[in-house]
This record gives C-alpha cells, sequence and structure tokens, in this order.
C-alpha cells in the first residue's frame, strides 16, 4: 500500500474536488485536472529548455570566447555563483508563495512575474561580454526562475490526487529530458548568433507561463487565513529535520547524489567532446547528436515507468534501478572514450535518469514533511535537483583540474550508486 502525503483543505485546488485517493485506486484523470496535465508539457519544457540550453552550450561558448586557456576554471566560478543563488532563491519563493493570498491563489504571482524577470535577465545575458557581466546576469537567470520553478512544482501536491502523481510526474519528467536535449539543440544551431538564443528562450518562457496561469487558473484564497510571521519560521525555510523526517532527508539525498552525477558528466558535455573524445571545433554541432540520441530511451522509459509505478502503487524499486542504470552507463565512454560511446551513454542514461524523473518526482511529493507548506518544502527537496544542474559542473571542473577529464566518469558513477542506495532506507513509501 502507497503511503500518501494528505494534501489538506488549504492544498485543494479546482482540479482536485475529492480528497487524494490512497492505495493503488487510481481515479480518471478528466476535465480541468486533464488540462493541467497537458498544460504541464509545455510549462514544464519552458523551465528546463533553459537548463539544457545555457549551461551546457550557451555559458561554456561565451566562456570560452572571453579566455579560451582558462575557460574550464572560468565556467566553474560562473556556474558556482550561480548555484548558489539558486539554492537560495527557490526555498525561499517557495515559502512566500506559501503565505501569499490573492485573487489568483498562491502560485501564479510568482510563475508570471518570475518570468517577466527572467525574460529581461537572459535577453542581457545574452549581450553580456565579460566574465563579471555574464556572472551577474547568470545570477538574475537563476534567481528568476528558481522563483518560478519552486511554486511550479509546488503544484503538485497543491492539486493533483496522490494517485495519479505518478502519471503527472511522467509527464513532468518527459518534458525535464526532452527540455534539456530540445535547449542543447536550439543552443548549438545558434551557437553564432548567441544573443537570437537567448531572445527566443526568453520569449517562449514569458508566453508559455502567462498562458499557463490563464488557462489553469487557481482559486481565489484571501479569505483564508495566512499562518502568523515568525523570523525563526522564515530562517528555516533551508531546514527540515532529517531526524523527525527521515523519509524527506533520504529522497533529498537519493536525487542530490544521482543529480550531481549525471550532471557532472553532462554538464561538461561540449568540452568532453572537443577534449576527451577529441573532435575539436566539431563538437558543438555533434552535442545534439549525442543528446538526442538517448530521446527514444527516454521516452520509452518515461512512458512506461510514471504509469507502472501508480499501477502496481510501488515507487522505490524504481527509483532504485533507475539510479543504478545511470551509474552502469556511465562506465561505457570510461572505457571507450570514442564518439559512439557517448551515444551508447546517451542511450542508456537516458533509459535510467528517464525513469528516475518519472517516478521520484512522485515519490518526493508523498514524503513532504508539512501539509501546509508544500511550496517550502518542495523548495527545499529541487534544491537537490537544480543545485547540481549548476554546481556540479564546478566540481566538476575541479576534478578535471586536478585528475583529467577521464576521472568524471568514475566519480560520476559512484554518486549515481551511492544514491540508489540512498533510497533504500525510506519506509513511507514501498
Amino acid at each position: 500500500m502507497t503511503s500518501t502525503t494528505n494534501t489538506g483543505p488549504e492544498s485543494v485546488g479546482p482540479e482536485q474536488e475529492a480528497p487524494a485517493a490512497t492505495g493503488t485506486a487510481r481515479p480518471g484523470i478528466q476535465g480541468p485536472l486533464r488540462r493541467l496535465l497537458l498544460w504541464f508539457l509545455p510549462g514544464t519544457l519552458s523551465i528546463y529548455v533553459l537548463w539544457g540550453a545555457i549551461p551546457t552550450i550557451l555559458l561554456p561558448l561565451q566562456v570560452e570566447d572571453i579566455d579560451p586557456a582558462a575557460k574550464v576554471a572560468n565556467l566553474a566560478l560562473v556556474t558556482t555563483i550561480g548555484a548558489f543563488a539558486a539554492m537560495v532563491a527557490q526555498p525561499i519563493a517557495g515559502r512566500i508563495s506559501d503565505r501569499t493570498r490573492t485573487r489568483y491563489g498562491r502560485r501564479a504571482p510568482y510563475l508570471v512575474g518570475g518570468a517577466l524577470m527572467g525574460g529581461l535577465a537572459l535577453i542581457a545575458l545574452g549581450f553580456s561580454s565579460s566574465l563579471m557581466l555574464i556572472t551577474l546576469c547568470w545570477v538574475l537567470v537563476q534567481i528568476s526562475f528558481n522563483i518560478v520553478q519552486g511554486p511550479f512544482t509546488a503544484i503538485l501536491p497543491d492539486r493533483v490526487p496522490a494517485a495519479v502523481r505518478g502519471t503527472f510526474a511522467a509527464v513532468i519528467g518527459s518534458m525535464t529530458m526532452l527540455g534539456a536535449i530540445g535547449g542543447a539543440i536550439l543552443a548549438s544551431s545558434l551557437a553564432e548568433s548567441i544573443p537570437v538564443a537567448y531572445l527566443l528562450l526568453a520569449g517562449f518562457a514569458i508566453v508559455v507561463l502567462t498562458s499557463f496561469v490563464i488557462a489553469n487558473p487557481d482559486r481565489d484564497n484571501r479569505g483564508e487565513p495566512a499562518p502568523p510571521f515568525h523570523v525563526r519560521s522564515f530562517l528555516s525555510t533551508f531546514w527540515v529535520n532529517p531526524i523527525a523526517h527521515p523519509d524527506f532527508f533520504w529522497a533529498f539525498t537519493g536525487r542530490l547524489l544521482l543529480y550531481t552525477g549525471y550532471f557532472a558528466v553532462s554538464g561538461y558535455l561540449l568540452y568532453l567532446l572537443q577534449d576527451y573524445i577529441g573532435l575539436g571545433d566539431d563538437a558543438v554541432g555533434l552535442v545534439p547528436l549525442v543528446t538526442a540520441a538517448g530521446l527514444p530511451a527516454i521516452v520509452l522509459s518515461i512512458a512506461i515507468s510514471g504509469p507502472w509505478s501508480d499501477r502496481v502503487g510501488r515507487r522505490k524499486p524504481f527509483v532504485v534501478a533507475s539510479s543504478l542504470l545511470v551509474g552502469a552507463a556511465l562506465i561505457v565512454p570510461w572505457v571507450w572514450p570514442t564518439l559512439e560511446g557517448m551515444i551508447a551513454f546517451s542511450v542508456l542514461a537516458g533509459l535510467g535518469f528517464g525513469a528516475f524523473q518519472a517516478v521520484d518526482t512522485a515519490l518526493v511529493s508523498q514524503v513532504l514533511p508539512s501539509e501546509h507548506a508544500h511550496g517550502k518544502d518542495l523548495g527545499v527537496v529541487n534544491i537537490a535537483a537544480t543545485l547540481p544542474q549548476t554546481l556540479a559542473p564546478a566540481v566538476a571542473g575541479s576534478i578535471v583540474l586536478l585528475f583529467g577529464f577521464a576521472a568524471l566518469f568514475p566519480f560520476a558513477m559512484v554518486l549515481s550508486v551511492l544514491g540508489a542506495i540512498a533510497v533504500l532506507p525510506i519506509r513511507s513509501v514501498r
């Protein structure tokens, strides 16, 4: 029997007309709930296409143009500073959105406002030509879209019954991976027109996220009492007691380890193809080939694992197996440093990471500590997803400088295996 998180009366949105179902019973996804599911496709894509395009292609190209000899160290610096901005912004935005009372609900103002602010920062980043300006604009992009991402992620436990969250998580996972691939393809195709790439990313995010809010209105919550503000409580935004909430801690740890391992490699994909594989200037055009090679595997894995997880009422076996598969995939380019080896890695890792994305989101939504602070709690756990995407390249940069590119693969493999082990102690979800 799958343990579920009671969303509580405060978190029931227009789509959730009845309390969240428990166990393996699976209510139909109809009406407003179906519309919400469909809108999660472009909504998620508009966020994750940024993380696929910018840290993987656009930022490395901009940093390399400034000083090719110091590109690894400089990229590590930029991504480290951006990572800390993301780590601070998302849980704070989630916490504040939990307390927000407007005619448009709790989350909508942050989706629209963050997209507008982030769009301007993206355009500015496209025209930045110094390391200082690139760093500043990247920090603003991180803050803005983490303001979006925290409240956006909280919509899942707010408005979706627990029994169908695996299906929703599969949609979110598919768009996460498609965004990463689509972003890389877009960025590489516009490598000679970087400002245009940023302009397209900005426009897409603003239009899609604003349309998401219009098409899926939340209920007016101005009549709900806001919890009293306490400084000590607000400072706890970045902290969930691991002793009081061990399942949340282990879910956080498992996600952090796997994501760090995965993005330590994918975050340096361009430089790996250039220097580790030895493709030189041809690498920019081959990044989309490597990333797109895993797309069929990702789609297949997500389509099967999310609904299957709902049907059998289990999450942990899927998360453990997918983490181990990602670890196994990392062996291939380590022992076979060729373009073919990188493509094989993309396919195998796509199977594993796709299944992980599809099911882990549902698992996390069922171990949240508070029934009235989904935004804050998901903001904390999403640090485990967003921080590695920007900090992992910084850690990887140090490893490359000390031991060379080949050392990235065993490092990432160990983290992936540890991520699988970390999920095992979770008790409240099977």
